[in-house]
């Protein structure tokens, strides 16, 4: 009987090896190779729902020292954030005044930053000509999932040093999925 067994298994180890190959090369090709669903998850949380501005953070640095504000704490209108899965979006009520800025809305290839190049807003403490800013040019995703999502502007890629002055506003939003 133990010889049988001898014989029958050098009669399939050869089919075995290449099926046991086979099986390794597929386990390996299914983990490396990308999976589409990931790739179309980031946007479809931009697009389910409206996005509340919940906070409002800046933290500036002047020769070396840091200072935090929260701005917006006495605003009582609701600033909305809508992105729709044609790449427009709109801001409503920002920097707490009456309007609404439209834009168009892409992620970086690697889906880091959100760009939205062509929104320009009025708001009441702007660096740049005249009240109007570009808040989200390139806003850096800090944090996004379900029903959160934080957004980093300004200079977050500058570190800070006690010969440069640097801005950061971090925006935090909660999904609504109606406006109330």
């Amino acid at each position: 009987m133990l010889i049988f067994a001898c014989t029958y298994s050098m009669k399939y180890k050869i089919p075995l090896l290449f099926l046991t190959g086979f099986i390794l090369i597929a386990v390996v090709y299914n983990s490396c190779k990308k999976n589409d669903d990931q790739q179309t998850a980031i946007p479809a949380l931009f697009t389910n729902g409206y996005w509340q501005l919940a906070s409002l953070t800046v933290t500036r640095t002047d020769s070396g020292t840091v200072v935090t504000d929260t701005l917006n704490a006495t605003c009582n209108q609701k600033q909305i954030f809508t992105f729709n899965a044609d790449k427009t979006c709109t801001y409503s009520n920002f920097d707490c005044l009456t309007q609404t800025a439209k834009g168009t809305w892409s992620l970086s290839k690697d889906q880091l930053t959100l760009m939205v190049p062509d929104m320009v807003c009025i708001d009441t403490i702007s660096a740049t000509k005249k009240g109007m800013t570009n808040p989200f040019v390139n806003a850096q995703i800090y944090n996004l999932g379900q029903y959160s999502m934080v957004l980093q502007t300004g200079d977050y890629n500058i570190i800070p040093t006690s010969t440069n002055k640097t801005r950061v506003m971090r925006y935090g939003f909660v999904r609504q999925k109606t406006i109330n």
